[in-house]
């Protein structure tokens, strides 16, 4: 694969862009946030950055990130940066590869407790599919675990079934359950719904399984909003999984740092004295992350 050539980047790509503009092209509004996640994947990238001419970790990752944060083609992506299309396409799989590699680094599978659902991608290439993408993510909205391999046609109940995660938990059931629809089986760890609530008890618990399990459908929503290109494909299978988990870990990189930015602002207003004005600065702040 021919490395890819430097075409009128910036020296500090980084610098050129204010906060609102960071988070508008890349979905990270804090340059701190995109100089992480290239140290995140820059054992993977570094063999590709030492040649003369080639981009840098940090220009791989912003183009990765302006990949999937728009709903569009290589070329458009490659005009606005100003690379080729050919660089970008090769950058977004490098990319996509080095992130999905670290997915099991960020997540906390197999014993977390949470809600389960799968959610469908197009893909465009070699021919019109949907790919059925299996996520359980805990209350703060962050991915605990996936399954990113099977065609749209298969059941949500076969995925699960067929899973890493499922021979875990069937093995070592955990101190706690998952929520799941009516799609999946009853199992010691894995709550489903009554299908006919025939008494006020049932009509209760399914009410409060579905405010529970209302997190996965937000989940889900917001992963889709953030990353647009996981709306619509148009890459080979191998490469759609590959840009669906770097999608995943960049999303847990965002919801992972916002919860934590959220617990410490509660516990500063708890103990420090700070003004209301500082307060809504710092909320404001954390909101545009």
């Amino acid at each position: 694969m021919a490395l890819p050539v430097r075409i009128q980047i910036p020296a500090q790509p980084l610098e050129q862009y204010t906060t609102e503009e960071l988070y508008a092209r890349f979905r990270f509004g804090n340059a701190d946030d995109i100089k992480y996640i290239a140290d995140l994947v820059r054992p993977k990238l570094q063999w590709r950055t030492q040649r003369s001419h080639s981009l840098s970790v940090e220009e791989h990752v912003l183009i990765g990130l302006r990949f999937y944060a728009s709903r569009t083609f290589y070329q458009v992506v490659g005009d606005n940066i100003g690379v080729d299309k050919s660089t970008v396409s090769d950058v977004v799989k490098a990319v996509s590869i080095a992130l999905a590699n670290k997915f099991f680094l960020l997540g906390n599978m197999p014993n977390t407790i949470g809600v389960i659902d799968c959610t469908h991608v197009h893909i465009q290439a070699p021919h019109e599919r949907d790919w059925d993408i299996q996520l359980v993510g805990d209350a703060e909205l962050i991915i605990t675990n996936c399954v990113v391999k099977w065609p749209g046609s298969v059941h949500d109940a076969r995925i699960l079934r067929e899973s890493a995660l499922y021979r875990e938990l069937q093995t070592n059931q955990p101190d706690g359950i998952i929520l799941g629809d009516s799609a999946y089986p009853l199992l010691p760890w894995l709550m489903t719904p009554f299908l006919a609530a025939t008494t006020p008890a049932q009509a209760c618990f399914n009410t409060a399984h579905c405010k529970t399990r209302c997190a996965i459908e937000r989940l889900n929503g917001v992963l889709k909003r953030r990353f647009a290109c996981l709306n619509y494909l148009r890459v080979e299978p191998q490469g759609a999984c590959n840009i669906i988990l770097a999608c995943i870990v960049l999303h847990n990189i965002v919801d992972y740092w916002t919860c934590c930015c959220y617990v410490t602002l509660y516990f500063y207003k708890m103990f420090c004295h700070i003004t209301k004005d500082a307060l809504n600065v710092m909320k404001m702040t954390i909101t545009n992350f």
